[in-house]
């Protein structure tokens, strides 16, 4: 097993003491509630925004017609990858997805599934660009929505999207949109993948806070590694780096800092529309991002959904590998994005590992992974993690 890189000279006695320092505040049992009814879980007063976060949040009950939850619903964000609903709407307007080629429904499928970009560059290039955004403003009657701007106009994740807008989006979808297109787009959602094309972890927010039944649609931009894999994003909508604002955009949607945003439906019969975009301070890494924006929608009341029993504990290291097994031999499911929190289960002896000046045959199940990680990467200061039980 190739172990992670990351804190391979560290100090065993500095390190500790900071690890349980860690634990006291990243590791939280996660509700174990059969769904979030009134009496399960009271409505939040504020949705909890961790520090240094901008957030724009909605959450609105299908059921009873109302919002539980709005914060900054109107702000305008960059969409990044959300804005691939309105293309894929775009595409099926008037049209059933039978009458698709294979080619574009291929596009389609991977485009909302494994959130791939050139699929919606393809879209994009050939749908008019911009104009695809003003149509569905028009259509769908959105408000805070709005093309890229001029100096970007190729961008499609540029697009300015909000949270109250969002909503609207998937309300359409589900109670206007033809049945076949409802029931084709929502299917593809819910297949969304772990790791997107582009080697992002996108099963963060939504996807990690709550049980399915969901149907998803995540974006993210300026971060230069997501997790599953080592390859960052290379494509023009989605670029890694910041970029650059001109006198002209001074009032428009931030355009630099890293953005991670979770969006869909969740609870039986879609009870729940959620929708949320986050911005976060420069140069913050994927896996602090990925823990904070599912801090935050795990704090929401978002009626009908189910919670996963587990414990989120922090990580540490880069390249941490999920395995099939409790071994170093066993198949490697996938890499966590560095410094992730993860939700485990429970936890077993297994092969000892060691990563000086630890050693540790203590291996933590990652329901949500389907797999197992050592502990040593684990931000606890005890090989068996407290509190955690045993498989």
């Amino acid at each position: 097993m190739t172990l992670s890189s990351a804190r391979s000279t560290v100090r065993a006695g500095v390190l500790t003491a900071a690890l349980a320092a860690l634990v006291c505040t990243t590791a939280t049992t996660a509700s174990v509630a059969s769904a979030d009814s009134p009496a399960a879980r009271p409505a939040a007063a504020q949705a909890d925004v961790p520090a240094g976060v901008t957030a724009g949040v909605a959450v609105f009950d299908r059921q009873t017609g109302t919002f539980t939850e709005q914060l900054n619903a109107d702000a305008q964000f960059r969409s990044a990858s959300v804005v691939k609903l309105l293309i894929a709407l775009d595409v099926l307007w008037n049209r059933s997805p039978d009458a698709l080629s294979a080619a574009d429904r291929a596009r389609v499928d991977t485009m909302l599934r494994g959130s791939d970009d050139a699929a919606a560059s393809t879209f994009w290039s050939n749908n008019g660009s911009g104009a695809i955004v003003d149509r569905m403003v028009t259509r769908l009657g959105l408000t805070d929505t709005a093309r890229p701007p001029s100096t970007h106009p190729g961008y499609w994740g540029y697009t300015a999207l909000s949270a109250r807008d969002t909503v609207k989006i998937y309300r359409h979808l589900l109670d206007s949109a033809p049945a076949a297109t409802r029931d084709y787009l929502l299917g593809d959602l819910r297949q969304s993948t772990r790791c997107a094309t582009d080697g992002y972890d996108q099963h963060f927010g939504i996807a990690g806070s709550f049980n399915r039944p969901w149907a998803v649609k995540q974006g993210w931009s300026g971060f230069s590694s997501g997790g599953c894999t080592a390859t960052a994003s290379t494509a023009a909508a989605e670029p890694a780096g910041t970029a650059a604002r001109t006198a002209a955009d001074a009032d428009a949607v931030d355009l630099s800092r890293p953005a991670l945003h979770t969006t869909g439906v969740v609870g039986s019969g879609d009870r729940s529309i959620v929708a949320v975009f986050t911005l976060h301070p420069s140069g913050t890494p994927y896996g602090k991002a990925y823990t904070d924006i599912g801090r935050l929608t795990r704090s929401l009341n978002v009626p009908g959904a189910t919670r996963p029993a587990g414990t989120w504990i922090g990580t540490w290291g880069s390249g941490v590998r999920v395995r099939t097994q409790a071994t170093t031999t066993s198949g490697a499911i996938t890499t966590l994005p560095a410094g992730v929190e993860v939700l485990v289960g429970c936890q077993k002896r297994g092969q000892q590992v060691s990563q000086p000046p630890y050693v540790n045959d203590w291996w933590a199940q990652l329901p949500q992974y389907g797999g197992y990680m050592t502990n040593i990467y684990l931000s606890s200061p005890e090989n068996q993690v407290p509190g955690v039980p045993v498989c």
